[in-house]
C-alpha cells in the first residue's frame, strides 16, 4: 500500500532513547530528525513547528507551536505533562504501553524481597552467622503465596501483575473505577469502597495515571486504612500517593514499608541531579527507593517501538489509530 512520506521528530532525552535503530522498524521511506529538550539547536525550532509528528513526553503553551501536527506520540503510558488543548485540531494524541511485564517482574521482585531476604542471608554467611539455618530459633520465614495483593487500578499493568501474582499462589484484590472481569481476581472493589480495600490486604500495589481524579488519592485516611505490616508499592505515579501523608505513616511506623518507584520531584534539562521529594525519604529505614526504573527493560523499548513505527505507518496509509487518547477534531 503506498504511503506518504512524513516529517517525523523525537523531541527530547526521553524520546531519543526509541530513535536509535527505528528505521529498522519504520523502513527508510520518512525524515526522522532527533530534537534537544530545549529545542535551541540550529534549526531546531522549526523542525518541530514542521514536524507531521512528534514523539516526545511534554508539550506546552510556551513552546512552540507544531502548526502542522498529525500526530503526537508519547513513547510511555504517561501523559501528563502533555496538555492537549495545545495540539492542533488535525493532531490526534497516542501512547504506548508494553511496560506491563516489566513492571509486574519488578513487583514480584520486591515483594520476593520481603519473604526471601537473599542478600542479608548471604552477608551473615561470608562473616559465618547462619542467621537463616533451617531448624534454627527465629529463622523462619513467610512465604509469598499465603499473603493477599491488592491493585490499585486495573489497567494493563494491574492485569498483568495479578497474573503474576496468581502464578505464585496469592490471593488478589482489585479496586477499580469501572467492573472490569478479570479470571485472575479474585475480588474486586469498587473505588468508594477504597479504604475498605486497602484494610483487607497484605500489600498494595499503586498502578494509577496521574489525573485530576487520581491526584492524591492515596491520602492520610487511605494509608491509616492499611494494615500495621502491610507493604505500599507505587510504581503508576508519585503524586497519586500524598506525598506528606505517606512520610508521615512511614515515619511513624504505622504501615509495615513501602516500595517507591515514582516520585514527587525528578530532574531536568536544568537540574540532573535531584532529591526525589522535598522530604527526606532517604532517612527512612523501611522504605526501599528506586529511581522510576520499574518499566525501563530493553524489551519495553523495543515493544513501544513497535506501537510508534505501528502508529506512523498507519497515520502514513490513512488507516485508524490504535491507542489514541484524542483523536484529531478535524
Amino acid at each position: 500500500m503506498a504511503h506518504e512520506r512524513l516529517n517525523i521528530a523525537f523531541h527530547g532525552q526521553n524520546a531519543s532513547q526509541f530513535r536509535a535503530g527505528f528505521e529498522s522498524f519504520i523502513g527508510n521511506g520518512h525524515r526522522i530528525v532527533q530534537l534537544s529538550d530545549a529545542l535551541q539547536g540550529q534549526g531546531e525550532r522549526e523542525q518541530f513547528e514542521q514536524a507531521d509528528v512528534i514523539v516526545g513526553i511534554r508539550l506546552n503553551a510556551h513552546m512552540p507551536k507544531p502548526s502542522k501536527l498529525r500526530l503526537y506520540h508519547a513513547p510511555a503510558a504517561g501523559v501528563d505533562a502533555i496538555d492537549p488543548s495545545v495540539l492542533p485540531a488535525a493532531s490526534s494524541l497516542c501512547n504506548c504501553f508494553g511496560h506491563e511485564d516489566a513492571i509486574a517482574e519488578y513487583v514480584m521482585a520486591a515483594l520476593l524481597m520481603r519473604h526471601v531476604p537473599l542478600a542479608r542471608a548471604d552477608a551473615d554467611l561470608r562473616a559465618q552467622r547462619w542467621t537463616y539455618w533451617a531448624g534454627s530459633a527465629g529463622a523462619l520465614r513467610t512465604e509469598l503465596g499465603a499473603q493477599t495483593l491488592g491493585v490499585i487500578g486495573l489497567g494493563h499493568i494491574g492485569r498483568t501483575l495479578a497474573q503474576r501474582a496468581k502464578a505464585f499462589g496469592m490471593r488478589v484484590h482489585a479496586c477499580n473505577r469501572s467492573a472490569i472481569t478479570d479470571p485472575a481476581v479474585d475480588r474486586l472493589w469498587p473505588l468508594d469502597q477504597l479504604h475498605e480495600f486497602m484494610a483487607a490486604a497484605d500489600a498494595l500495589v499503586v498502578t494509577l495515571p496521574l489525573t485530576e481524579g487520581t491526584r492524591g488519592l492515596i491520602d492520610a485516611q487511605a494509608l491509616s486504612a492499611m494494615r500495621a505490616q502491610a507493604v505500599l508499592i507505587n510504581v503508576g505515579r508519585g503524586p497519586v500517593i500524598d506525598e506528606q501523608a505517606l512520610f508521615d505513616a512511614l515515619k511513624q511506623r504505622r504501615i509495615g514499608g513501602a516500595v517507591i518507584d515514582t516520585w514527587y520531584q525528578y530532574p531536568d534539562p536544568a537540574r540532573a541531579q535531584c532529591a526525589p521529594s522535598r522530604l527526606d525519604f532517604a532517612s527512612l529505614d523501611n522504605l526501599v527507593m528506586t529511581p522510576h526504573m520499574s518499566g525501563w527493560t530493553e524489551g519495553t523499548v523495543h515493544r513501544r517501538q513497535q506501537t510508534l513505527a505501528d502508529n506512523i505507518m498507519r497515520l502514513a496509509q490513512g488507516q485508524p489509530l490504535i491507542n489514541v487518547l484524542r483523536p484529531a477534531q478535524g
